[in-house]
């Protein structure tokens, strides 16, 4: 296993610590820019060939070009659920690594083209879609990332109304999709442990990381406040990249959950990291799933294949 943080003065982990990949194949969706274009470059860099699954293929390929590796760009668009379906559908080969990355986050009010509300609609319903359309060819884990905003809004799933029409903020809704992310990967390592599969869930978030995201939230002053958070305080895409890459490359437990270490889980070294009381919660995890299956039409993605 690759250094870790260890006593005052240790090494912390980062990318070069990240073990040979070669022969292996990653999924990184939203791949082209950000969070999403500093992991999957790293882990082409470490040898695993690299699916750029982005909206915009032009963007991907100039992504995938600056890589470097054995990279390839398909496109994916997980605001449309057709999409997800098309990608799955033209998947046939082992996956070693789903990297669910992709997101928005405190947009202005909008829908999928399903007509879900955009931030749930994407940043989860797209990837519980994604994840088991492909879970059949899935050989060693699924990576989602959350984040630490999972403990803002109302704290909860509103599951009487999780497009939260009459009652939208684009906070609320991006706490909505991150808590769902985690609630998402509670239950699908529960599902893979019953199922006796090797596969493992694993959740992580990059802490206070300047990214392109900020800019496209709704609120001007918000914009305004963050824009200068990541002058001062935020730490760059390649740190904020370091837990999905922890997270997907180390012996970590099913369910494992991996940020910052430092002060408030904002910055620092990748891992292991606490979340709120409701991310753990076992039945909403539950309720979440089945409301899943029926909003998107897909199912429990081990049950379209026998395994040994």
């Amino acid at each position: 296993m690759a250094e870790t943080t260890g006593a005052p003065g240790a090494r912390k982990w980062n990318a070069t610590h990240l073990p040979d990949l070669t022969g292996r194949t990653a999924v990184v969706t939203g791949a082209n820019s950000g969070l999403g274009r500093v992991t999957a470059e790293a882990l082409a860099r470490a040898g695993a060939h690299v699916v750029f699954a982005v909206r915009d293929p032009g963007r991907g390929e100039a992504a995938a070009a600056r890589a470097g590796g054995s990279t390839e760009v398909r496109r994916l668009d997980l605001a449309d659920l057709d999409s997800v379906r098309e990608f799955a559908d033209a998947w046939d080969r082992p996956l070693d690594l789903l990297i669910n990355n992709a997101g928005v986050m405190m947009l202005p009010e909008q829908r999928t083209r399903q007509g879900f509300e955009m931030q749930f609609g994407t940043n989860h319903l797209g990837h519980f879609a994604l994840t088991n359309l492909l879970l059949p060819h899935v050989t060693d884990r699924v990576v989602t990332v959350s984040s630490g905003l999972h403990r803002g809004g109302d704290g909860v799933i509103h599951f009487e109304d999780v497009n939260l029409r009459g009652r939208y903020s684009p906070s609320r809704a991006y706490a909505q999709s991150k808590l769902a992310n985690l609630l998402f990967t509670l239950e699908l390592q529960r599902r893979l442990a019953e199922a006796g599969s090797p596969v493992r869930a694993l959740a992580a978030h990059p802490g206070y990381a300047a990214t392109n995201l900020q800019s496209h939230a709704a609120n001007p002053l918000v914009r305004a406040v963050m824009a200068v958070g990541n002058r001062l305080f935020a730490q760059d895409d390649r740190a904020g990249a370091l837990p999905t890459l922890y997270a997907a490359s180390q012996d970590l437990p099913g369910a494992a959950y991996v940020g910052p270490d430092g002060l408030g889980e904002m910055r620092g070294a990748p891992a292991l990291v606490g979340r709120s009381r409701a991310a753990s919660d076992p039945e909403a995890a539950r309720r979440l799933w089945t409301l899943s299956e029926e909003l998107t039409g897909v199912s429990w993605g081990l049950a379209r294949v026998s395994r040994p």
